[in-house]
């Protein structure tokens, strides 16, 4: 017996008492999380960006759900071979700020390169995450080293192929 304030039956509505079907939900314990290794020499910066950024939002898993963090882990090395298209390099400027008056700092693509080209390469991924708690939980799944080297050989990293 329906209790009376729920809305009766209408004649096309599937009963929810009959109904076999049902949603499969995600929990925290059934999400499974692999490492992957990219080498991005030679890559294109956004190219490789968008790749990544979907492996650590979990986009290509059958389980996706778009409130949690189903991503894997994504270790990116020689980011300081990575390859800039156009005149981004002289035109595209990042901005910072140090929170007081009269303290930003806008710095062109070439100088990061220089100095700290892995910054380039996690913001360019943190530009394509979720803007929010959750894709700030994701961006920490990402490493970014400008050489070829890593310290990250006990989780054995799997090589990601891009297409």
């Amino acid at each position: 017996m329906r209790p009376m304030w729920v809305t009766p039956w209408r004649p096309g509505a599937v009963d929810p008492e009959e109904n076999p079907m049902s949603t499969h939900v995600t929990k925290l314990p059934e999400i499974e999380r692999r490492h992957y290794v990219v080498d991005a020499d030679g890559q294109v910066l956004g190219r490789l960006a968008t790749q990544v950024a979907s492996v650590l939002r979990g986009k290509g898993k059958t389980y996706f759900s778009p409130h949690l963090d189903t991503g894997d882990y994504v270790i990116i090395v020689n980011a300081e071979k990575i390859q800039i298209t156009g005149k981004k390099m002289d035109q595209r400027t990042y901005f910072s700020h140090s929170g007081h008056p009269g303290a930003g700092k806008h710095v062109s693509v070439r100088e990061m390169m220089e100095k700290r080209p892995e910054e380039v390469v996690r913001r360019a991924v943190r530009g394509m995450l979720p803007k929010n708690k959750l894709g700030r939980k994701m961006l920490k799944k990402l490493r970014v080293y400008a050489g070829p080297d890593h310290p990250h050989q006990a989780q054995c990293p799997e090589p990601m192929e891009l297409s």
